[in-house]
């Protein structure tokens, strides 16, 4: 068992699961590495472009701002 999130649930990361992929990001909205997420390479190149297209789409904040 890799210990991979999505190949554990047997799932493919998708922009619409917005919940899902906030995850997958720091509290700045940064996208966290593979070796702090424990994601596969495969999954890891895959959940990036997945992020990226929900943050075009805005389901996802570029930037988060603590005040």
């Amino acid at each position: 068992m890799t210990g991979c999130y999505f190949c554990e649930k047997k799932t493919e990361p998708t922009y619409k699961e917005s919940d899902t992929m906030r995850k997958f990001l720091t509290i700045r909205g940064k996208i966290v590495s593979r070796e702090k997420s424990r994601v596969c390479q495969w999954h890891q190149r895959k959940l990036s472009t997945e992020i990226k297209k929900a943050r075009s789409l805005m389901l996802l904040p570029y930037v988060v701002y603590e005040e």
